[in-house]
């Protein structure tokens, strides 16, 4: 049996209150939201804070606000919460598909949006026991000095594995950070570094307090103000399981169907979810029509640059990017792609 190491657990009832113990010592200290994340990583050793800053009882920060231009949701808004939230599916479709496939309805309970986007990044030899890691070494990411992935790399190849994060970059989102210094607003872009180890742009003495997604209202025919969304994930197990290959797409069309603006987003193919300027440069301005999506297929792909560090060969994970980039554009163009979420599914089983 994994036992979690000693703490001292305090649970602040204002964003102040846990701002100003997080102060007291960061590098010591840790935020605990759904701990979905957080207490298998202390049960493994992979994290050994010394004091955890529990936010479950401040409740402002578990709300979700709809306005005309946006909505605001809580970092500790449940993701089970969201997904039952038929405003958010209605105005965020593409947020609503990467929600309702982390982890399993229990761990939906418990985990938080919020926890997602700073979800720790996962490595074939990160995540696993104390007793595990100590027989090779250790690695880079945690009280070793070789990254095993790629012996001669510099730097910690971990991979980013959270669904929020692609998607909620594709929508343009931004997050609030607090500290007992103040607060700043970032884009989601911006939140993360390429760098397993150092991955969150988050200061250690912050606290990812929400998130502002810039959407307008729904319509029924053509999402938000003709913007559409969507979020396509392999992973090895249908119901539960980390994305190995996941593609983010959200875009705005005309009323003659061309592409006002797009964003294309990868996940799990670096240490922090990549942007693909290149392919949406390629369809803006443009019909989607297939040797047009192909195209942008073909960009993405070049983007992507998976390791050997989770499920499934890394030249197999990189190559499923095109699939995965043509199934998103022709979801967002209007086709019915429930029969290839379907066939794909069963092509990883």
């Amino acid at each position: 049996m994994l036992r979690l190491p000693s703490f001292r657990y305090v649970a602040p009832t204002t964003i102040a209150d846990a701002a100003a113990h997080l102060a007291e010592a960061p590098r010591e200290t840790m935020i605990i939201a759904g701990g979905t994340d957080l207490v298998p990583n202390m049960k493994r050793r992979q994290q050994t804070p010394r004091t955890i800053v529990g936010l479950r009882q401040i409740p402002s920060l578990a709300g979700v606000t709809h306005h005309d231009d946006g909505v605001t949701i809580g970092a500790m808004a449940t993701l089970s919460a969201l997904a039952a939230d038929a405003r958010l599916r209605a105005r965020c479709p593409g947020l609503w598909q990467a929600i309702v496939q982390i982890a399993t309805p229990h761990l939906r309970n418990m985990g938080t949006i919020g926890g997602n986007l700073c979800l720790d990044t996962r490595c074939t030899y990160y995540d696993q026991t104390e007793e595990w890691r100590r027989a090779i070494g250790y690695c880079m990411k945690k009280d070793g000095g070789t990254c095993w992935v790629a012996t001669s790399s510099p730097k910690c190849l971990a991979v980013s594995s959270t669904d929020t994060a692609p998607m909620l970059q594709a929508l343009d989102a931004r997050v609030q950070l607090t500290s007992a210094a103040g607060a700043r607003t970032v884009a989601v872009a911006d939140l993360y570094a390429n760098d397993g180890m150092a991955y969150l742009t988050r200061r250690a003495d912050e606290i990812l307090t929400a998130i502002d997604i810039p959407v307008g209202p729904a319509s029924p025919e053509r999402g938000r103000e003709g913007g559409r969304s969507t979020y396509w994930k392999v992973r090895r197990r249908g119901s539960f399981d980390f994305p190995v290959a996941s593609v983010a797409a959200a875009a705005r069309l005309d009323g003659d169907g061309r592409v006002e603006d797009v964003r294309i987003v990868l996940g799990a193919v670096l240490s922090r979810p990549a942007a693909t300027p290149r392919a949406e440069a390629l369809l803006r301005g443009e019909r989607l029509d297939d040797d047009r999506i192909a195209a942008a297929a073909d960009a993405a792909y070049d983007v992507a640059k998976p390791m050997d560090n989770t499920d499934f060969e890394l030249h197999w994970r990189k190559k499923i990017i095109r699939s995965l980039v043509g199934h998103a554009l022709r979801e967002l163009r209007g086709d019915d792609m429930r029969g290839a979420r379907l066939r794909l599914a069963k092509q990883v089983l």
